[in-house]
């Protein structure tokens, strides 16, 4: 495989399972940090170019909170987790109890409050590739940054501009209670030799 091109449906399939199960995990993590039930609707999980993700994210004058972790261990890349304003003031809110008017202005408590969100939910997806391929996968502490889609893409695709334009794409919708909905996205870019890795100890044939 030389990029996510080169796919096929079966791989694709189990990509989107590796996604549910995640997406379920981040959901039970996600009810622990806010002590309160939380259900979330079956996951999207795509495959999409950086212009359709920018499209699909509000487009690029968008604001969002993003976090950055990169992956090291049997698999190498990285996975950002982005937040919509309303469900990083949600998380804020309910961690911290302060109310946050400016995400211009995060404090060191504020940072520290998003940071250890995005550091449990993504380790929610990376554990659930661990666990069905038994391979040995870390994460970093989480980069944290408050900007304009365009420019939060722009890491990714520079980074891994060598291995194709695509990413595969994850969105989660929240239900925290009766008409509370949020919403979080994933992206996951493993690099392209450790994404064979994961298909080989999943059995499947490249």
């Amino acid at each position: 495989m030389k990029n996510l091109d080169d796919l096929n449906d079966l791989q694709l399939d189990v990509l989107r399972e590796i996604g549910n199960i995640g997406s379920g995990n981040a959901a039970s993590a996600l009810s622990t940090m806010l002590d309160r039930p939380v259900d979330i609707s079956v996951p999207k999980v795509m495959i999409l170019d950086y212009n359709e993700v920018t499209d699909s994210l509000g487009g690029p004058e968008e604001l969002l909170v993003g976090l950055l972790l990169s992956l090291s261990g049997d698999v190498t890349g990285m996975i950002m987790f982005l937040l919509h304003k309303d469900f990083a003031h949600m998380m804020i809110n309910t961690l911290t109890g302060m109310e946050l008017e400016n995400f211009g202005n995060l404090d060191e408590f504020s940072s520290s409050a998003i940071r250890e969100v995005g550091n449990i939910m993504a380790a929610s997806y990376v554990n659930a590739i661990a666990s069905l391929t038994g391979l040995d996968i870390n994460i970093s502490p989480p980069d944290l940054c408050v900007d304009m889609v365009g420019a939060i893409l722009s890491v990714p695709a520079i980074y891994f501009a060598n291995i194709g334009d695509k990413i595969i794409f994850i969105q989660d919708e929240f239900d925290k209670k009766e008409d509370d909905k949020t919403s979080s996205h994933i992206l996951m870019i493993p690099e392209m030799d450790s994404l064979a890795k994961i298909m080989t100890n999943l059995g499947l044939e490249l």
